[in-house]
């Protein structure tokens, strides 16, 4: 079982995104490169700020995902809409989650920040594993968005 080792993890990621500015091609990279990393990311990919209050999906891998979710709705929302992780051990009791997979048993996802401070969008990462996530991987994925996406390039 492979378990990710997050400060290679993101020296890979610094050097494969170094002086790129494109956001999809930074979610694409750093998708990728987390779903590979360790073997609890059943589902690893984004969700994109595309209008007021609504993410639509971005660059992931694993299986389909859903294509819009609004900020009032689900556990990718609520970190939309408060700005803050949201760990979730168990998603059948997350009080409105919804069911992109039936697999999905935990779930974590992350806020991720432009340089300018404004919303981009989410990282959601999904386990078949009921809890699977720890604060250290909320920490760590933290870390590493930040220093992709509000580094300001």
């Amino acid at each position: 079982m492979t378990q990710v080792d997050y400060p290679t993890l993101a020296r890979t990621l610094a050097s494969l995104t170094e002086g790129e500015d494109d956001t999809v091609a930074l979610m694409a990279t750093v998708a990728c490169e987390v779903h590979h990393s360790d073997d609890r990311f059943d589902w690893t990919g984004f969700y994109r700020v595309t209008a007021p209050d609504m993410l639509k999906i971005g660059p992931y891998q694993g299986g389909h995902g859903c294509l819009v979710i609004p900020f009032a709705r689900g556990v990718c929302g609520a970190a939309a809409r408060t700005g803050q992780v949201q760990l979730v051990p168990d998603v059948e009791a997350f009080d409105g989650h919804i069911a992109c997979a039936s697999s999905t048993r935990s779930e974590l996802v992350l806020p991720v920040w432009g340089g300018d401070g404004a919303l981009l969008g989410v990282f959601d990462i999904d386990s078949d594993q009921p809890d699977a996530f720890t604060t250290d991987d909320a920490d760590a994925l933290s870390a590493i968005l930040h220093a992709t996406f509000a580094r300001g390039v």
